[in-house]
């Protein structure tokens, strides 16, 4: 996403733009379950639409990512069917975030996806609980969408650098970022209302790789 796209000065126009930019990355999310959704062209990249060229990752990476994902998910719904189990990889570190009906699914789960070829670390955020209903996985979605919008809107965050999640209130942020990177957007995304906490499940890289990795000094 080209983060310095032109936004009108008008605060009407700004916040109309912020909406729409909220409700695409919603569908993205997860909100298309329930609504129809569109994908939005930003700056020549496009949100919602699977993957996005503006990505700190390579295109083979992130098909890589997108090969582990399936992968995870259907190992893992194989040993917890009452569950919800959501698989998230990024540069070949996997979140597992959901619910589980209990302790044994949940070790089960996360040592059937660092099998999963390619895998190169897992975080385990999976909960022993009840799954959530659509309503509460809505609002989550709605949360991350707030979260991502709002550093698209900061001047200082490269947003198309962060994968943002949200589950139960909890705000998961992956991707390859420096660590100024990272405590900039841990700070922006505990500034959005709804928050509980913010987990970074990042990779950090220098400030020389970055100036390489984008060609900027």
């Amino acid at each position: 996403m080209n983060t310095n796209a032109k936004v009108p000065a008008n605060p009407r126009g700004r916040s109309s733009l912020r909406a729409l930019l909220v409700a695409s990355i919603a569908c993205s999310a997860g909100l298309s379950l329930l609504t129809g959704c569109a994908p939005l062209i930003l700056g020549g990249a496009v949100i919602g639409t699977g993957l996005v060229v503006t990505d700190r990752r390579t295109t083979g990476m992130q098909l890589e990512d997108k090969a582990i994902e399936n992968k995870g998910e259907a190992r893992a719904k194989e040993l917890a069917t009452l569950g919800r189990i959501n698989v998230s990889s990024y540069n070949r570190t996997v979140l597992i975030t959901g619910e589980v009906p209990g302790e044994t699914e949940r070790a089960a789960v996360e040592k059937a996806v660092a099998g999963v070829e390619n895998v190169r670390s897992v975080v385990n955020e999976l909960v022993v609980a009840p799954n959530l209903t659509v309503s509460q996985r809505s609002s989550d979605s709605l949360l991350g969408a707030k979260v991502k919008a709002s550093l698209v809107d900061a001047k200082d965050v490269a947003a198309n650098a962060y994968r943002v999640l949200a589950e139960r209130g909890v705000v998961y942020l992956m991707g390859r970022v420096t660590e100024r990177e990272a405590t900039r957007a841990v700070e922006i995304s505990r500034s959005v209302p709804g928050v509980v906490k913010v987990v970074r499940v990042l990779d950090i890289i220098t400030e020389e790789e970055l100036s390489a990795m984008t060609g900027k000094k």
